[in-house]
């Protein structure tokens, strides 16, 4: 299993200060904006983006304590009858709530578009925005589902067999993205079986 390191923590801050100005030049300030980030890593970006826009714009620095939440999706993702076991996590919707509101949803990697589809269903139950917009950290392709997202921090073009992993201070002690490639062996090379799909930390 080769790795390789594509983001470090000065180049994660960099990409979150671009995407907090971009957010704010694609709605013209910070009126009605709110953040709702993807348990787990993606709140953790949520979190440090409205550090970042409270820096920047006086008007979310203001009451940035109505402008951040967590969306859980646990519920909502298509493969619970797969066996994958996932712990559902807390949604906080903020309290100014989300009616009427552009809603920027936060996440990590975005892969096949999964997350964000069962984000938007996730959506439905508590509230119904202006607009919804997408900021993710890393888009690495091969979607699935006809999903883009309005912000990116760093296009990351990948193999189906590689994993894309994210690491954050505040849950792995650690700022960087890392790439895992899988390495075929003989055997697999044999046999001429195509690499199976594997997923990256953020379907």
């Amino acid at each position: 299993m080769g790795t390789r390191t594509v983001l470090q923590h000065p180049d994660i801050t960099r990409a979150l200060t671009r995407i907090a100005h971009e957010i704010l030049e694609a709605n013209h300030g910070a009126s009605d904006l709110v953040l709702l980030g993807i348990p787990t890593r993606g709140a953790v970006l949520a979190e440090r983006l409205d550090r970042v826009l409270a820096d920047i714009e006086p008007e979310w620095a203001a009451d940035r304590d109505q402008r951040l939440g967590t969306l859980d999706v646990t519920m909502h993702r298509d493969d619970l009858g797969h066996g994958i076991g996932r712990a559902p996590h807390r949604t906080t919707i903020p309290t100014s709530g989300i009616d009427g509101k552009v809603v920027v949803l936060v996440d990590d990697v975005l892969y096949s578009g999964r997350t964000v589809r069962a984000a938007l269903d996730a959506l439905q139950g508590i509230g119904r925005p202006r607009a919804v917009r997408l900021a993710v950290l890393v888009d690495r392709g091969h979607r699935e589902l006809p999903i883009r997202a309005d912000h990116v921090g760093k296009n990351l073009p990948t193999a189906a067999d590689e994993r894309v992993t994210l690491r954050l201070t505040e849950t792995d002690g650690t700022d960087e993205v890392v790439i895992e490639q899988h390495e075929t062996t003989q055997h697999e090379t044999t046999r001429h079986e195509p690499p199976q799909h594997e997923q990256g930390v953020a379907p």
